[in-house]
Protein backbone atom coordinates (compact mmCIF):
# COMPACT_ATOMS: atom_id res chain seq x y z
CA UNK A 1 0.00 0.00 0.00
CA UNK A 2 1.06 3.43 -0.66
CA UNK A 3 2.66 5.54 2.24
CA UNK A 4 1.24 8.60 3.58
CA UNK A 5 3.10 11.72 2.61
CA UNK A 6 5.69 12.88 4.67
CA UNK A 7 8.74 15.65 4.43
CA UNK A 8 7.00 16.68 1.05
CA UNK A 9 4.62 19.84 0.70
CA UNK A 10 1.31 18.45 2.18
CA UNK A 11 -2.31 19.50 0.81
CA UNK A 12 -4.92 21.98 2.13
CA UNK A 13 -7.94 20.63 4.23
CA UNK A 14 -8.11 17.27 5.79
CA UNK A 15 -10.29 13.87 5.58
CA UNK A 16 -10.35 10.21 7.10
CA UNK A 17 -8.14 8.74 3.97
CA UNK A 18 -4.81 8.42 5.31
CA UNK A 19 -3.09 9.46 1.54
CA UNK A 20 -3.39 12.75 -0.13
CA UNK A 21 -5.84 11.60 -3.48
CA UNK A 22 -9.42 13.00 -3.11
CA UNK A 23 -11.02 10.06 -5.34
CA UNK A 24 -9.99 7.43 -8.05
CA UNK A 25 -12.05 6.25 -10.92
CA UNK A 26 -11.29 3.28 -13.33
CA UNK A 27 -11.17 4.54 -16.61
CA UNK A 28 -10.12 1.51 -18.88
CA UNK A 29 -9.44 -2.32 -18.60
CA UNK A 30 -8.64 -5.21 -20.84
CA UNK A 31 -11.76 -6.88 -22.13
CA UNK A 32 -10.46 -8.67 -24.38
CA UNK A 33 -7.56 -11.02 -23.50
CA UNK A 34 -7.97 -14.62 -22.41
CA UNK A 35 -6.50 -15.54 -18.95
CA UNK A 36 -8.35 -18.91 -18.73
CA UNK A 37 -7.62 -20.84 -22.59
CA UNK A 38 -10.56 -22.52 -23.86
CA UNK A 39 -8.69 -25.46 -23.56
CA UNK A 40 -8.48 -25.46 -19.86
CA UNK A 41 -12.23 -24.24 -20.00
CA UNK A 42 -13.35 -27.43 -22.06
CA UNK A 43 -10.79 -29.53 -19.72
CA UNK A 44 -12.32 -28.38 -16.62
CA UNK A 45 -15.63 -29.11 -18.11
CA UNK A 46 -15.47 -32.09 -19.52
CA UNK A 47 -16.45 -30.40 -22.93
CA UNK A 48 -14.61 -32.64 -25.74
CA UNK A 49 -15.28 -31.97 -29.15
CA UNK A 50 -18.13 -29.36 -28.29
CA UNK A 51 -17.20 -25.54 -30.22
CA UNK A 52 -21.29 -24.76 -29.72
CA UNK A 53 -20.49 -22.93 -26.12
CA UNK A 54 -17.58 -21.31 -27.00
CA UNK A 55 -18.84 -18.17 -27.19
CA UNK A 56 -20.86 -18.19 -23.90
CA UNK A 57 -17.52 -20.10 -22.21
CA UNK A 58 -15.80 -16.86 -23.39
CA UNK A 59 -18.30 -14.81 -21.89
CA UNK A 60 -17.96 -16.13 -18.61
CA UNK A 61 -14.29 -16.29 -18.62
CA UNK A 62 -14.05 -12.77 -19.07
CA UNK A 63 -16.64 -12.55 -15.66
CA UNK A 64 -14.26 -15.09 -13.81
CA UNK A 65 -11.22 -13.40 -14.77
CA UNK A 66 -12.42 -9.58 -13.36
CA UNK A 67 -13.91 -11.53 -10.47
CA UNK A 68 -10.87 -12.73 -9.41
CA UNK A 69 -9.01 -9.54 -10.12
CA UNK A 70 -11.52 -7.67 -7.81
CA UNK A 71 -11.58 -10.19 -4.85
CA UNK A 72 -7.64 -10.06 -4.86
CA UNK A 73 -7.09 -6.24 -5.24
CA UNK A 74 -3.86 -7.62 -8.41
CA UNK A 75 -4.07 -7.07 -12.09
CA UNK A 76 -4.28 -10.05 -14.46
CA UNK A 77 -4.03 -7.66 -17.01
CA UNK A 78 -3.69 -3.98 -16.98
CA UNK A 79 -6.44 -1.71 -15.38
CA UNK A 80 -6.39 2.28 -16.19
CA UNK A 81 -6.81 4.18 -13.30
CA UNK A 82 -7.12 8.26 -12.68
CA UNK A 83 -6.24 9.81 -9.45
CA UNK A 84 -7.17 13.06 -8.48
CA UNK A 85 -5.90 15.22 -5.75
CA UNK A 86 -6.93 18.63 -4.07
CA UNK A 87 -4.95 22.15 -3.77
CA UNK A 88 -1.16 22.08 -2.98
CA UNK A 89 -0.25 24.71 -0.49
CA UNK A 90 3.18 25.11 -1.93
CA UNK A 91 5.07 25.19 -5.02
CA UNK A 92 7.99 25.24 -6.89
CA UNK A 93 9.47 22.18 -4.61
CA UNK A 94 9.01 18.92 -4.65
CA UNK A 95 5.33 17.01 -4.28
CA UNK A 96 4.36 13.65 -3.51
CA UNK A 97 0.89 12.34 -4.90
CA UNK A 98 -0.26 9.31 -3.32
CA UNK A 99 -1.35 6.34 -5.99
CA UNK A 100 -4.07 3.98 -4.31
CA UNK A 101 -3.79 0.86 -6.66
CA UNK A 102 -0.85 -0.93 -6.30
CA UNK A 103 1.09 -3.81 -8.48
CA UNK A 104 3.75 -6.00 -7.06
CA UNK A 105 4.83 -5.82 -11.14
CA UNK A 106 4.94 -2.30 -11.51
CA UNK A 107 3.39 0.65 -12.82
CA UNK A 108 3.33 3.06 -15.73
CA UNK A 109 2.01 6.23 -15.48
CA UNK A 110 0.61 8.09 -18.57
CA UNK A 111 0.19 11.73 -17.65
CA UNK A 112 0.76 14.13 -14.70
CA UNK A 113 -1.77 16.45 -15.27
CA UNK A 114 -3.05 20.00 -13.83
CA UNK A 115 -5.60 22.17 -14.57
CA UNK A 116 -5.25 25.91 -14.62
CA UNK A 117 -7.56 29.36 -15.47
CA UNK A 118 -7.10 31.06 -18.66
CA UNK A 119 -9.93 32.57 -17.92
CA UNK A 120 -11.80 29.19 -17.77
CA UNK A 121 -10.18 25.94 -16.60
CA UNK A 122 -7.70 24.63 -19.09
CA UNK A 123 -6.33 20.76 -18.65
CA UNK A 124 -2.09 21.01 -19.06
CA UNK A 125 -0.17 17.92 -18.88
CA UNK A 126 3.13 18.16 -17.44
CA UNK A 127 6.59 16.96 -19.09
CA UNK A 128 7.85 13.48 -18.17
CA UNK A 129 10.94 15.27 -16.62
CA UNK A 130 9.15 17.15 -14.01
CA UNK A 131 8.02 13.76 -12.05
CA UNK A 132 9.04 10.19 -11.08
CA UNK A 133 7.42 7.16 -9.93
CA UNK A 134 8.39 6.54 -6.78
CA UNK A 135 8.33 2.64 -6.21
CA UNK A 136 9.09 2.57 -2.79
CA UNK A 137 5.62 4.35 -1.18
CA UNK A 138 3.79 3.81 -5.02
CA UNK A 139 3.45 7.63 -5.23
CA UNK A 140 4.66 10.20 -7.80
CA UNK A 141 6.94 12.84 -7.10
CA UNK A 142 6.70 15.97 -8.91
CA UNK A 143 9.97 17.30 -8.84
CA UNK A 144 9.25 21.04 -10.23
CA UNK A 145 5.14 22.05 -9.81
CA UNK A 146 4.40 24.94 -11.45
CA UNK A 147 2.55 28.22 -9.77
CA UNK A 148 -0.28 27.92 -12.00
CA UNK A 149 -2.80 25.18 -10.36
CA UNK A 150 -6.44 26.56 -10.17
CA UNK A 151 -7.59 27.96 -6.91
CA UNK A 152 -11.31 27.41 -7.17
CA UNK A 153 -11.47 23.90 -8.48
CA UNK A 154 -11.79 21.22 -5.65
CA UNK A 155 -8.98 18.59 -7.74
CA UNK A 156 -6.67 20.54 -9.84
CA UNK A 157 -4.52 17.34 -10.22
CA UNK A 158 -4.50 14.34 -11.56
CA UNK A 159 -2.26 10.97 -12.28
CA UNK A 160 -3.25 8.99 -15.38
CA UNK A 161 -1.28 5.42 -14.46
CA UNK A 162 -1.83 1.56 -15.66
CA UNK A 163 -1.33 -1.14 -13.10
CA UNK A 164 0.81 -4.02 -14.67
CA UNK A 165 -0.09 -7.83 -14.84
CA UNK A 166 0.31 -9.28 -11.49
CA UNK A 167 2.70 -12.35 -11.71
CA UNK A 168 -0.15 -14.05 -9.23
CA UNK A 169 -2.17 -14.47 -11.63
CA UNK A 170 -0.28 -17.45 -13.19
CA UNK A 171 0.06 -19.25 -9.81
CA UNK A 172 -1.67 -22.58 -10.01
CA UNK A 173 -3.41 -22.41 -7.32
CA UNK A 174 -4.87 -18.88 -8.51
CA UNK A 175 -6.11 -20.10 -11.52
CA UNK A 176 -7.21 -23.35 -10.42
CA UNK A 177 -9.42 -20.82 -8.19
CA UNK A 178 -10.63 -19.14 -11.63
CA UNK A 179 -11.91 -22.76 -13.42
CA UNK A 180 -13.75 -23.70 -9.93
CA UNK A 181 -15.21 -20.12 -10.03
CA UNK A 182 -16.10 -20.29 -13.95
CA UNK A 183 -17.61 -24.51 -13.31
CA UNK A 184 -19.57 -22.92 -10.23
CA UNK A 185 -20.70 -19.67 -12.72
CA UNK A 186 -21.63 -22.73 -15.76
CA UNK A 187 -23.27 -25.06 -13.53
CA UNK A 188 -25.55 -22.74 -11.96
CA UNK A 189 -27.22 -19.94 -14.02
CA UNK A 190 -28.68 -18.10 -10.79
CA UNK A 191 -28.42 -17.09 -7.30
CA UNK A 192 -30.05 -20.28 -5.92
CA UNK A 193 -30.59 -23.54 -5.99
CA UNK A 194 -32.66 -24.90 -8.95
CA UNK A 195 -34.30 -27.00 -6.99
CA UNK A 196 -37.30 -27.10 -3.90
CA UNK A 197 -35.03 -28.84 -1.36
CA UNK A 198 -31.91 -25.96 -2.31
CA UNK A 199 -34.07 -23.00 -2.59
CA UNK A 200 -30.62 -21.30 -1.08
CA UNK A 201 -28.09 -18.74 -1.96
CA UNK A 202 -25.20 -21.06 -3.27
CA UNK A 203 -22.11 -20.33 -1.57
CA UNK A 204 -18.61 -19.30 -3.38
CA UNK A 205 -15.84 -22.05 -2.68
CA UNK A 206 -13.23 -20.56 -4.02
CA UNK A 207 -11.99 -17.76 -1.01
CA UNK A 208 -9.99 -19.97 1.06
CA UNK A 209 -7.44 -20.62 -1.80
CA UNK A 210 -7.37 -16.33 -2.82
CA UNK A 211 -7.52 -15.36 0.26
CA UNK A 212 -3.54 -15.72 0.82
CA UNK A 213 -3.03 -13.67 -2.20
CA UNK A 214 -5.79 -10.81 -1.31
CA UNK A 215 -3.24 -7.92 0.41
CA UNK A 216 -4.00 -6.91 3.95
CA UNK A 217 -6.07 -3.50 4.05
CA UNK A 218 -4.74 -1.22 7.47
Amino acid sequence: MPQATSGLSPFYGANRNPFNYEKVEQIDRDLTTQWLTLDEITQQLNLFEDESQDAYLSSIELATRMAIEDYIGLTIFPVTYRCYYGQVNSFNTDVALDLPEVSEAGLTIQEVAYWTTDPNPVRNVLSSTDYFYDQTGNRVVITNFPNVANPTMANPMEVIYQTNPSIIAQYPVVKQAGLMLLTHIYNNRSTVGDTVGTKAEIPFGVTVLLRPYKPLVM
